[in-house]
């Protein structure tokens, strides 16, 4: 008996595969548990309309996937934290604080497709955005204390500074 699965089952096939069963099998468990259908003439036809529809519309979320991920390319995160003198932070940098960064910065990304390991400490860092199973984006993540804003503009004047005596 052939019988067109609707959902994966371990050990006979994935989901919309055409399989033969016994007989028994089908119509005393796939069929009334609804994991699968008869596989009539008419029910391949739909079958292949499904997948070809299905094809279309899983290659658009792709396409707007890459999109999203272009957008994000480029773009680096430096977050202040609240850090001990051993230069270890009160508190960590997860996935929500990145999310909450990125919305600051204009990019509308759910925090739940984000992946990454709680930062505790200061430094550099990687986060991995997964837009789409095959698309997915590394972002680097920055991690400073809140109090060392105050130093990298004298830093940059310093540098500043430097070149112009440099050029005399």
């Amino acid at each position: 008996m052939e019988i067109i699965l609707k959902e994966d089952i371990i050990g006979l096939g994935y989901k919309n595969d055409i399989v033969n069963v016994k007989s028994g099998y089908g119509r005393n468990y796939l069929i009334p548990q609804g994991k699968g259908v008869i596989a009539s003439e008419s029910a391949k036809k739909v079958l292949a309309e499904n997948l070809k529809q299905q094809a279309h519309k899983l290659a658009a979320i792709k396409a707007e996937a890459e999109k999203k991920a272009e957008a994000l390319n480029g773009v680096e995160l430096v977050i202040e934290s609240k850090v001990s003198a051993t230069g270890v932070t009160y508190g960590s940098v997860n996935a929500n604080v990145v999310a909450d960064e990125l919305q600051k910065k204009g990019f509308e990304i759910d925090r739940k497709i984000i992946t990454m390991h709680d930062i505790k400490t200061v430094g550099e860092f990687e986060a991995t955005i997964h837009f789409h199973k095959e698309v997915e984006v590394k972002l680097p993540i920055k991690v400073v204390a809140e109090n060392a804003k105050v130093e990298a503009p004298a830093e940059e004047a310093t540098k500043a500074e430097e070149t112009e005596a440099t050029a005399e």
